[in-house]
């Protein structure tokens, strides 16, 4: 496969998982699926917008720029049929670059947030939200689960939440270290599928 259809491929799964990543993010405004009484109910970690942002919004950019790398008409560019193709290939390490930092941000701000625990409230004469874990101690023992006494389930949300985001961020980071490599290749050897092969 030539390196502008691989970059393609690459888009093509950058952009669901995007999606995947700002509706996520967006969930975790709403507590197991309540709208939350005051913000500082809600966990601090979804503020930092890892979803939204960092895997989301800054991954649509490489990933549009990948899909646009296979039907790139950049031919003759100053007087050499295949340099204007090889930029295009070496702007997409440049974006893979970007579109990885961005992942990075939100596999942090997940690891965080997982580590931390949701807020919950613990005493119900009290009903303030606090967290109730420390440096993940509830991951590895199930039985402090029972100190989140409302919203019910909602370890469950944030940890399903939050994980979904982990793994998606590290698939993109993946995917762009793949166009990385697929960039180099194609700026030091060209596209074999070049728009000026095409044409002829």
């Amino acid at each position: 496969m030539c390196s502008g259809g691989f970059a393609k491929c690459l888009g093509i799964t950058l952009i669901p998982l995007a999606i995947i990543c700002i509706l996520c993010n967006i969930l975790l405004f709403f507590p197991v699926g309540k709208v939350a009484d005051k913000s500082s109910d809600i966990t601090e970690e979804v503020f930092y917008f890892g979803g939204i942002l960092g895997s989301g919004v800054v991954m649509i950019f490489p990933a549009l720029v990948f899909l646009g790398l296979k039907n790139n008409d950049c031919c003759g560019c100053c007087g050499n049929e295949s340099c204007g193709k090889r930029f295009a290939m070496f702007s997409s390490i440049l974006f893979a670059a970007a579109g990885a930092v961005g992942a990075g941000y939100s596999v942090i701000v997940s690891c965080v947030a997982i580590n931390h625990g949701p807020k919950c409230v613990t005493d119900l004469n009290n009903s303030n939200y606090t967290y109730p874990f420390e440096n993940g101690n509830y991951l590895s023992n199930h039985t402090l689960w029972d100190e989140c006494l409302e919203p019910s389930g909602i370890i469950t949300w944030h940890l399903t939440l939050f994980c979904i985001l982990l793994i998606a961020g590290l698939v993109q980071i993946g995917l762009c270290a793949f166009q990385v490599i697929n960039g180099l290749i194609g700026t030091i050897c060209g596209d074999c599928c070049g728009c000026c092969g095409d044409s002829s």
